[in-house]
């Protein structure tokens, strides 16, 4: 079993003939992903590095049957990339793009609101790594030989931190049925419990591991999702202990502007919810090791 992408989804990509879009879609497709097309508006019926080109998403899908799309737009126009995708009835979207304007966002949020709930694409991302199901399929920037095929799900806001626990988990012989990378914005298309809630319901995913960071409400949301709807074990780090409260730290969400929203409050909350707590990036393999032994 696995989340959001496998060997059956129908991967197109947005910005294709790209330099970066053209980079990815071709590892994604040594991998194994099923990419069946591209959209270049103005470039519509021709071929780029063998697969079809089209003019809009709605064409393609038409044409492919897409069910997916992960976008390689640059931030000023990702927003109507996206917007577009939903149009066209794509399932899932995954954007790369960082940097696309928080006002942007607050419009795509708005926009997708149009569709009823069991109509409505699930946005990954935007500034996320993508997603992965190691031996099947992956829609990103991860290299995907890190990930090892096994029964624990990844929900990271930063993409290298999932990366360093995939790897440590790898080294150990514990593999992943999922990763997914939800972006390190304030304003994000899938929230940490929107991605629990699909692995809480992932009859292939024994437990989970979450990657955090400071600011924004997320990780407290998860906390209260964790405690009071989820059977299955969850370890978590937080990156940003050591940082000053009120300063940006990296990510443009990292900001900490409420309780809740330090590294420290947050540990203390996950805590609480029976959370197995990472206190350092060189530790996701034990502990994640004693949670699986545990369950």
């Amino acid at each position: 079993m696995s989340i959001i992408i496998d060997k059956d989804s129908k991967v197109l990509v947005t910005g294709l003939t790209g330099r970066i879009g053209s980079f990815h879609a071709e590892e994604m497709r040594e991998y194994g992903t099923n990419v069946v097309g591209g959209v270049t508006p103005g470039k519509g019926g021709t071929t780029h590095n063998g697969l079809p080109v089209f003019n809009t998403v709605k064409g393609a899908v038409a044409e492919t049957g897409a069910d997916m799309v992960i976008a390689f737009v640059p931030p000023p126009f990702a927003a109507d990339s996206i917007m577009e995708a939903a149009d066209a009835g794509i399932k899932t979207c995954v954007c790369i793009a960082d940097g696309i304007p928080a006002q942007d966002m607050i419009r795509v949020k708005r926009y997708m609101r149009r569709y009823k709930e069991e109509k409505r694409m699930r946005l990954i991302g935007p500034n996320c790594a993508g997603v992965i199901t190691p031996g099947q399929a992956f829609a990103g920037l991860m290299p995907p030989h890190i990930y090892l095929p096994g029964r624990v799900g990844i929900i990271g806001r930063s993409g290298t931190l999932g990366y360093e626990a995939a790897s440590q988990m790898k080294e150990i012989g514990i593999g992943v049925s999922s990763s997914i990378g939800i972006g390190g914005d304030p304003i994000n298309g899938s929230s940490f419990r929107d991605i629990l809630e699909l692995f809480e319901n992932d009859e292939g995913t024994d437990a989970i591991v979450m990657v955090g960071e400071i600011g924004g409400p997320q990780e407290a949301e998860a906390a209260a999702y964790i405690r009071n709807h989820m059977q299955k074990p969850v370890a978590a780090y937080i990156a940003g202990l050591s940082a000053p409260k009120g300063r940006t730290m990296g990510h443009a969400g990292a900001i900490v502007s409420a309780f809740g929203e330090s590294a420290q409050e947050k540990v203390e909350i996950l805590s609480e919810a029976g959370v197995a707590i990472v206190p350092t990036p060189s530790s996701f393999g034990p502990i994640v090791e004693k949670m699986v032994k545990a369950a």
